[in-house]
C-alpha cells in the first residue's frame, strides 16, 4: 500500500501534507518497510534494560522515567530525582546537556530519566559512572549488544543511537521485558505526557499495548500478544502519527488532531486523508 497521507487543514485550506510510512510485525505495510532511519528515543525502554536488571525493588515510576522523553512535569521531574537518589548521583552527574526553554537545567532535559537510569545502572553493576555516554562504556557496550543497529549515531542528548529499518523498528518494543512494560503501562503518563503524547495515549487508550515515540517522527508500538508496529513520518513531523496510527491499528479516537491558534481556538484539523 501507499505511505499513509496526513493533512494539516487550517479552515477550508490544507496547509500541509505528510506521508507516514509503517510497517507491522503480521507483514502489513503502508509505504516502504524498508526505510531506513536511527531509533533515536524509540528504543528507550531497551536501554533501561540494564537499569532495570541491576535493582530487584524498583518502582513503576523509577522504570516509566527511564524509558521517557518526558515534558518537565512536576511528577516527572520528581520521578527522575528519585532515580538520582538511588544512583547516589546529582543532577550535574547528567551527561545531558541543557534544553531551550524547559526549567530546572540539565534536569528538565526530556532525556534526564533515561540518562539518570544509566546513571543508576552503572552504580548498581560497578561500572565507572563517567563517562557513561561514551560508546566504549561498558553500558554503552551492553546496549549496543541489545540493539544490533547497522550504523550508530550520536542523539541529541549525546548517547549512541542506532539505525534500522521500518520493518526492524516494528519489531522492536516486542523485545522489552515484563517489567517495564508493566511499569510503562501503570504510569503512561511519565512516559510521554498528562495531555497530547500519543505513545501515552495509546497505552491509556487500549490495553496490553507499550509505546514510545522518538525524534523526527518515529513511533513504534508492541503489544503482549507479540504485535509490533512501527510509523516513521517522511519529513519529521510528529503531529502525523496520531491520525496514521488511527490508520494502522484502527484507533478511531486518535483519528483527527484539532490545531489551535494561540488563544486556544480550534482552527482547524490534522486527520488522515479517507
Amino acid at each position: 500500500m501507499e505511505a499513509i497521507r496526513v493533512t494539516v487543514r487550517r479552515g477550508d485550506v490544507i496547509e500541509a501534507v505528510h506521508r507516514v510510512h509503517a510497517a507491522t510485525t503480521d507483514g502489513e505495510s503502508w509505504g516502504d518497510p524498508d526505510l531506513a532511519f536511527f531509533l533515536r528515543s524509540s528504543c528507550k525502554p531497551i536501554q533501561a534494560i540494564p537499569f532495570v536488571d541491576g535493582y530487584a525493588d524498583l518502582d513503576d515510576d523509577e522504570i516509566a522515567i527511564a524509558c521517557a522523553s518526558h515534558r518537565a512535569e512536576p511528577a516527572q521531574l520528581a520521578a527522575v530525582r528519585k532515580v538520582l537518589a538511588r544512583a547516589g548521583a546529582t543532577v550535574e552527574d547528567l551527561e545531558n546537556g541543557l534544553q531551550e526553554g524547559r526549567p530546572e537545567g540539565k534536569l528538565g532535559h526530556n532525556c534526564s530519566g533515561k540518562h539518570a537510569g544509566m546513571l543508576a545502572a552503572c552504580r548498581a553493576h560497578g561500572w565507572p559512572l563517567h563517562p557513561y555516554r561514551d560508546r566504549a562504556h561498558p553500558l554503552q557496550q551492553r546496549i549496543a549488544g541489545l540493539l544490533d543497529g547497522e550504523h550508530v549515531g550520536v542523539d541529541g542528548c549525546g548517547l549512541p543511537t542506532f539505525s534500522t529499518t521500518l520493518a526492524g523498528a516494528a519489531r522492536l518494543l516486542s523485545r522489552t521485558p515484563q517489567r517495564i512494560r508493566d511499569a510503562m503501562r501503570a504510569r503512561p503518563e511519565l512516559v510521554g505526557g498528562s495531555t497530547g503524547a500519543v505513545d501515552t495515549d495509546l497505552m491509556r487508550l487500549r490495553a496490553g499495548w507499550i509505546a514510545k515515540g522518538g525524534a523526527e517522527g518515529l513511533f513504534c508500538a508492541a503489544h503482549e500478544d507479540g504485535r509490533g508496529v512501527a510509523l516513521k513520518a517522511e519529513d519529521g513531523a510528529f503531529r502525523a502519527i496520531g491520525p496514521a496510527l488511527a490508520v494502522v491499528l484502527g484507533i478511531d479516537e486518535l483519528a483527527v488532531a484539532p490545531v489551535h491558534n494561540s488563544r486556544g481556538e480550534v482552527v482547524g484539523e490534522i486527520t488522515y486523508a479517507r
